[in-house]
């Protein structure tokens, strides 16, 4: 394990943070929680049938002894979870219509974190981001001045650590969406000990390049700027001249960052996603997340081809948030 996730192992050891498992029949995320309990990082908190979960961590010899189960269909606090969503929800639902939902692991276990029985969520093993996200957004909802949620991947390879947004939630971001990731992902980079310098990256550096595209990267720098005079940020760069110094003296000569950004905010999800899998996979580092940003209360997605080992870390980055909130 790398110095980072070793260090967020200290932070969240002996804090207790509890932290919901939607897909309880996954064994992936059983093996997972066996190693988060056993090492007394977080309380696992596994959704689904308390049979098939037992049968499966039989099957596996996995044990269970440090978790908790519960079986949505079979909760004792129903009728008080029932009342909670009809009210969050404003109307939106009515109680029969909330019981029917709140079968749905994903939403029970919101519920679950929005009702304070839990400290964190981490679902997408076996759902898509949306069925992780809306949730989320609809019952834990973003802070107060954040309009959308971001996901972004904290990228690690040996001492070196990048943070990467947005790569996960927002298909074409607009430049108030740019600027908000720049904000909100500082304030993640801090979290794992990064002081950010945040770039936001386009096709052009510095007026090389005129169009609607950089443009809206430029509206988004202005913005940023406005929201958070404090932060060090700068734009629109070429990725080279955001992180090549000699590329960033030629490029950008007067800018603030000069090769030395950390915090990388893609114009587009594709190319978000793109650029952290070509860094994974052509460049060996290890991509950890999405972590998602800019919510009241941490939910955080899983990729469905994750390993155990991302759960593990997931959870653990979970539990971080947890405690500095």
């Amino acid at each position: 394990m790398s110095a980072l996730f070793k260090a967020i192992e200290e932070k969240v050891k002996g804090t207790n943070k509890s932290i919901v498992f939607p897909e309880g029949t996954d064994n992936r995320i059983l093996k997972a929680a066996e190693k988060l309990s056993k090492d007394g990082m977080v309380l696992p908190i596994l959704l689904g049938n308390q049979e098939k979960m037992e049968q499966l961590a039989a099957k596996e010899g996995i044990d269970l002894s440090l978790c908790k189960m519960i079986d949505p269909a079979k909760y004792e606090n129903t009728s008080k979870m029932i009342n909670e969503f009809v009210v969050r929800r404003k109307g939106k639902a009515t109680e029969e219509q909330a019981k029917e939902i709140l079968l749905d692991e994903n939403y029970f276990g919101t519920m679950l974190v929005y009702m304070g029985e839990a400290d964190g969520l981490v679902s997408g093993a076996a759902h898509s981001t949306a069925e992780t996200v809306r949730p989320a957004l609809q019952i834990i909802k973003t802070k107060q001045g954040v309009r959308k949620t971001s996901g972004v991947f904290i990228m690690v390879r040996d001492h070196e650590k990048y943070l990467f947004g947005d790569c996960a939630i927002n298909i074409a971001p607009d430049s108030q969406d740019l600027a908000e990731v720049a904000v909100e992902s500082s304030g993640t980079a801090r979290l794992f000990g990064i002081d950010p310098r945040v770039a936001l990256l386009s096709f052009s550096t510095k007026g090389s390049a005129k169009s609607a595209e950089t443009e809206k990267v430029e509206e988004a720098l202005r913005i940023a700027k406005e929201k958070d005079a404090q932060l060090v940020v700068d734009g629109e760069f070429q990725f080279d001249a955001a992180f090549v110094p000699e590329v960033a003296k030629k490029k950008a000569p007067d800018s603030i960052i000069q090769g030395d950004a950390n915090v990388f905010v893609f114009p587009s999800l594709e190319a978000g996603n793109i650029g952290y899998k070509i860094a994974q996979r052509l460049g060996g580092f290890e991509a950890v997340g999405p972590i998602l940003q800019g919510l009241n209360q941490p939910v955080n997605d899983l990729s469905r081809g994750c390993s155990v080992d991302d759960v593990y870390k997931l959870a653990l980055i979970t539990a971080m948030q947890a405690e500095e909130q």
